[in-house]
């Protein structure tokens, strides 16, 4: 197949990338070129889902893979330059949905919205695609089946995992527990997450694409729990970690941030800023259909040993996501404190 894929090359842009190059297709990389040369001999393509995409134009593709449109008129003007074309993938979010307050959310749980005076302002650019994520990415599923009826395959991730991730969610626990001592951990033990390695999100879309498959599919992972994911962290790296379970209400009396401060933790008996009910489906989304439609899982061990070996070799100055050694020192002596009242 001739794939054209949208989207830097950093992380979920370079699962595709490898994934089809290993299966032998042509592939072509449009994106603002700020990380050229990951794979030489390739032909990337120079442009702006905001702007200019002409390199575009006159060409065919058999599929489509679009890891970088964030908003309806990022596939308008896609669909501009492209025309007509056999498949379309579409890499969502489960962010479209309204909340996640219930277990087993499927894919006709209803999504957010966006007011018409909103978006006109992304269509200006003059908001941030991250300010209503979900709003965007559902109407932008709705606006690739108007250009290709029948032939998009929306698919709503989950939280993403592998090497190569920068957000440092699942990278900040490898991190820390391999540096071992006492390490405060959000919540109870058998607390559940979901997460999914992007080579087998990868090869799951390509396999739907040869398939011809269309629709909207959740895609994350099995439910874990966060005690066998640092488990495995703690075996993969051999290290002594004693991992501190401190109650939700404790970390948010201490201004503890769900997701950003403590991530692959979202408060089970807390709402969110701005919420009535706390959001206890956020890691126990149905992936019933996109199972069933093919979707497997590599071990978590696996996915955590690779994490391991490229935390090894990272260069770091600034995380994206977790506490300094500080902070956390500091949580513990107070965790203690309260534990001896």
């Amino acid at each position: 197949m001739n794939i054209l894929i949208l989207g830097g090359t950093r992380f979920l842009g370079r699962a595709f990338t490898e994934e089809a190059l290993k299966r032998g297709y042509r592939v072509t990389l449009f994106n603002r070129g700020t990380n050229k040369g990951l794979f030489p001999g390739l032909e990337e393509l120079t442009g702006d889902r905001n702007g200019d995409m002409t390199a575009l134009k006159n060409r065919k593709w058999d599929a489509v893979i679009d890891t970088s449109g964030f908003a309806p008129h990022h596939i308008r003007k896609t669909a501009e330059v492209l025309g007509d074309i056999g498949h379309y993938t579409f890499i969502s979010s489960i962010s479209v949905y309204r909340d996640w307050i219930p277990a087993g959310i499927q894919e006709d749980y209803p999504l957010q919205m966006i007011s018409d005076e909103k978006l006109a302002e992304s269509e200006k650019g003059t908001l941030s695609p991250y300010e209503h994520y979900g709003a965007l990415k559902a109407l932008s599923e709705e606006e690739a089946e108007k250009h290709w009826p029948g032939r998009v395959m929306n698919v709503r991730a989950g939280q993403l995992v592998g090497p190569f991730d920068y957000t440092d969610r699942l990278p900040y626990w490898v991190q820390r527990v391999s540096r071992g001592g006492q390490a405060i951990v959000p919540g109870r033990q058998d607390r559940p997450v979901q997460m999914i390695d992007v080579r087998d999100l990868a090869a799951w879309v390509f396999n739907m694409v040869l398939q011809g498959r269309a629709g909207t599919y959740n895609a994350t992972g099995q439910k874990e729990t966060m005690e066998d994911i640092l488990q495995t962290c703690k075996s993969v790296s051999s290290s002594t970690t004693d991992f501190v379970w401190a109650d939700e209400a404790f970390l948010l009396e201490n201004n503890i941030k769900p997701w950003t401060d403590m991530p692959l933790w979202i408060p089970e008996y807390f709402p969110l800023e701005g919420e009535k009910e706390p959001w206890k489906g956020t890691f126990e989304i149905s992936i019933e259909k996109a199972v069933g439609a093919g979707l497997t899982f590599r071990s978590l061990a696996e996915t955590i040993r690779d994490v391991y070996d490229w935390e090894k070799n990272r260069v770091l100055s600034d995380r994206k996501a977790g506490i300094s050694r500080e902070k956390e020192k500091e949580l513990l002596q107070n965790w203690s404190h309260k534990l001896k009242l």
